[in-house]
């Protein structure tokens, strides 16, 4: 596995009596449970400071937007729970001070006393997680400023909303967390800010793609503000009140979000003497032990690495967390199981859109050394005379070996199962004509008969090969901002020509191509689009046959281009 530790000696040690686990939450609750397949012989314990254990995390926004009736419904097992299946023995609670490894000793504070006491392991497992980051600016103490990370947070924040009645919001952050919190806010009555320091909202997506989310938060009434810093959070003597911005706006707020992102919670692994990653994270090799010979790394604390690329990569999921526990769990117990790494697949729901991505985003490959080609997919997700709905596919591929490297997708419906097949398609080194041949379940109410997966790896096959090669928005605006001569063509009906077209394209409809030829030069570099990229490819066919010496296709035709035009408009209006 690159980048990553290689693994200790194959020699089989000792089984271990004593197990303690640092955490209770996804990662630390699944080490302890393979644990215990394994081994019944094995003592298990596990402290985490916190009230609840094995919550989800990713369902506090929905909670808050009361969704999730009960926050019990957020951690149905208790430790009760877990003792009475796994016989292990859950300390919430309980806090770990401090870590000896040469005894093997550990102190740990119980918070609800104030009492503190020495346990002893034979073999320890961080799975410590990760802490919310808070800007180090004033007021972030004040009343009615929370965060996001554990089932306490989700209360305080419904508590607020439920006593104060607040109006207004704003939401520091346009992550996961912060998209979604936006959501439920603003469902439940507020009037939500989001402020982003970075000039996109969702930073993990390529810059067209996150347009189209903003433009989404727009369309639902919230305010966005890009490139913009918080300097200070304002507050009377029992509440906040609003929001510094560096450009010395004040937001009006009457309930903060900080969702600015998290680090890895590393104290305790630089106790043991422990390597980081370059990441922050904590090193481990593929069996998640880290640089300390009987302590084990799991979850938002533990380093991962990167399926495409080999280098070390930390993604904070609940998903990897699971996958990390089991893993240690079995290693040991003297269990085979290692990490594959992984791709950091992700996907959150913003009103009416799901926003999905895998693998690497266009930014990303390009700023690792990758020739890439890129292709913008707009097709319905099922057949539209049983209600489908259009979603749009980004897909990046290396020109050098055809690989798929990475994908996002954007729609109302049928994202989550495309992000899922080009996950796999991707962990498997599929290439992109791999997977036009993918055998894939269709029903009208489903899927359309060539999938949009199928699309997708026809037309980037097709580009990769130069059969049918493809431009994206942004390389012809940088065309014609450097003054090539090009030849554009749009083979649309005149109709929609005049609602609105490239500019300086020409209107020549594709039934008309072949009749009108003689008005083209077949020297001249050409780009041939319609809406969205179909018949913009049988016009593109009809100039290459006819002897045209290069004729791109324009990736996601006009629909993709006059996205990316508002959002160039956008950006100028914003500087």
């Amino acid at each position: 596995m690159p980048s990553v530790l290689p693994s200790q000696s194959a020699s089989p040690s000792p089984a271990p009596r004593r197990l303690v686990i640092i955490g209770a939450v996804a990662a630390g609750t699944s080490v302890g449970a393979k644990a215990r397949r394994n081994d019944e012989r094995l003592e298990i314990v596990v402290y985490d400071r916190d009230r609840d254990i094995s919550y989800s995390g990713c369902g506090i926004p929905y909670f808050v937007g009361g969704h999730v009736a009960d926050a019990d419904e957020l951690h149905p097992r208790d430790p009760a729970w877990f003792a009475k299946r796994y016989t292990m023995d859950i300390r919430t609670g309980h806090e770990v001070l401090a870590v000896d490894h040469p005894s093997r000793t550990i102190r740990i504070v119980d918070l609800a006393t104030g009492r503190e006491f020495t346990d002893t392991y034979d073999t320890l497992v961080l799975a410590t997680g990760a802490r919310s980051i808070v800007p180090p600016i004033p007021g972030t103490g004040a009343p009615g400023v929370f965060t996001v990370r554990n089932v306490q947070n989700a209360e305080a924040i419904r508590a607020w909303i439920l006593t104060r009645e607040p109006k207004t919001a704003v939401v520091v952050g346009s992550g996961f967390i912060g998209l979604e919190m936006a959501e439920q806010l603003t469902d439940s009555g507020l009037a939500v800010t989001i402020v982003e320091r970075l000039p996109q909202v969702m930073p993990a997506l390529d810059p067209d793609m996150a347009f189209r989310v903003e433009e989404e938060l727009l369309r639902r009434g919230v305010s966005v503000h890009l490139s913009r810093s918080v300097t200070a959070i304002e507050a009377s003597d029992d509440s906040v009140t609003g929001v510094r911005l560096d450009s010395g706006e004040v937001l009006p707020a009457d309930l903060v979000i900080l969702s600015v992102g998290v680090r890895p919670e590393t104290t305790l692994a630089l106790h043991v003497g422990a390597e980081l990653g370059p990441t922050g994270a904590i090193k481990v090799d593929p069996a998640m032990r880290t640089t300390v010979e009987g302590v084990y790394a799991v979850g938002d604390a533990a380093e991962s690495y990167s399926l495409i690329t080999g280098a070390p990569l930390w993604r904070p999921l609940g998903s990897t967390a699971n996958k990390m526990g089991r893993i240690a769990g079995d290693a040991i117990t003297g269990g085979d199981l290692t990490h594959r790494g992984i791709l950091g697949t992700g996907i959150v729901r913003v009103f009416e859109l799901a926003v999905g991505h895998t693998g690497l985003s266009e930014t990303e490959a390009r700023a690792q050394g990758f020739d890439v080609e890129v292709i913008h997919n707009i097709k319905p997700a099922h057949a539209t005379y049983v209600g489908g709905r259009e979603l749009i596919i980004k897909a990046i591929a290396d020109r050098h070996t055809g690989r798929l490297l990475g994908a996002q997708a954007i729609g109302p419906q049928g994202v989550d199962k495309r992000i899922d097949v080009l996950a796999t398609a991707i962990s498997l080194g599929a290439t992109a004509d791999d997977l036009f041949h993918l055998d894939l379940a269709y029903s009208p109410p489903f899927a359309t008969t060539k999938d949009p997966i199928h699309y997708t790896g026809m037309a980037l096959a097709n580009a990769l090969t130069g059969e049918a090669p493809l431009i994206t928005p942004s390389e012809l605006d940088a065309r014609l901002a450097a003054g090539d001569t090009l030849q554009i063509i749009d083979v649309r009906s005149a109709r929609d020509y005049a609602k609105g077209h490239v500019q300086g394209a020409i209107n020549i409809p594709l039934a008309e191509i072949r009749s009108r030829i003689d008005e083209l030069d077949p020297q001249t570099p050409t780009i041939a689009y319609c809406n969205k990229g179909v018949s913009g490819n049988a016009g593109q066919n009809i100039l290459l046959r006819h002897g045209f010496t290069t004729v791109f296709n324009l990736s996601g035709g006009n629909s993709n281009y006059q996205t990316h035009r508002r959002s160039r408009v956008q950006a100028e209006a914003r500087r």
